[in-house]
Formats: C-alpha cells, structure tokens, sequence
C-alpha cells in the first residue's frame, strides 16, 4: 500500500512520472498457449475470412489471423503493486501489431509489460492513460507480434 502513497497524492492527480519509473517495460505475466487448428479457422471464417491459408487448416500456410492477438488476455491486468485510482475507467482500444504468422500447434509464449502511461486532459478534466502490451514469441523467442490494450481513467475533478 506504500506504493500507492507514492503514486497519488490524497485526494489529488496520480504522479505518473513516478509511475512510469517504477512500472514501465516490466513484464508482470507470462504463460504458454497452443493454438488449436480448428477453433482458428472458425474464428476466421466468424470474422468474415475466406481467404484458405486462415480458414482451411490443410491449406500449406494454414496460419492465424492477424487479429487473433486482439483475443488473448493476460492473468493479471496490473503489475503487483500498481496503485488503485480514483476516477471512472473505460476501455480505450486494442492495437494489434502482427510480426510474423502465429501457427496451429505451435507452443507460443504471451509476456503482458506495461508499455505506456500518459496523460491528456479534455473538456472535462485530465485523463490517465494506461497501455499494456502483450508480445508473443516463439520458442526460439522470434517476436510473432503484440496487442495493446489501452485503458483510460478520467481522474475525478478536484474539490
């Protein structure tokens, strides 16, 4: 609970320069996922697919949809420690970056690091933003891609 002292002031805005010190670039979940053939082609051809080497698991370059990442979930939504905040929370968007084809069968491991905390401030008060980013690799830990989940907190205006 000290930390949270650290972070927020009482009843004032978070210090996120001290957040992005302490939490940025730290990867605070870690898991292994297999990717089953069929539940990728129906997930495919449910997004409205048809090209074969998505829908089709005989075809030779049978691989993942690039949104496919967009679907993964880590364990944990904040690194141990993070500070709850004041304020009303809402999702901000997803961003998928696709490096290389995510394979049926193949082991893949997903690391969740908090990528990025900024602050922009609008009609109606500042806002804190909060960027995850899972990366998933291979087992020789070639980078398949990632998918950002952005979530923003509009602080409550001060008294």
């Amino acid at each position: 609970m000290a930390e949270e002292q650290n972070n927020a002031q009482p009843d004032g805005p978070l210090d996120v320069d001290a957040l992005r010190e302490q939490f940025l670039n730290v990867v605070f979940d870690e898991y292994e996922l297999t990717l089953d053939a069929a539940k990728l082609a129906d997930y495919a051809i449910s997004c409205g697919e048809t090209a074969g080497k998505f829908t089709d698991p005989t075809d030779p370059d049978f691989q993942a949809p690039p949104t496919i990442a967009s679907s993964f979930q880590p364990r944990q939504r904040y690194p141990e420690g993070f500070p709850k905040f004041k304020g009303l929370g809402m999702d901000a968007g997803k961003a998928v970056a696709p490096d290389k084809p995510m394979r049926a069968g193949v082991p893949i491991t997903a690391r969740t690091h908090m990528h990025d905390i900024y602050t922009k401030t609008g009609r109606s008060g500042r806002m804190v933003f909060f960027v995850n980013r899972m990366e998933f690799s291979d087992t020789d830990g070639t980078l398949l891609g990632s998918a950002d989940t952005s979530i923003v907190i509009r602080e409550k205006p001060q008294s």
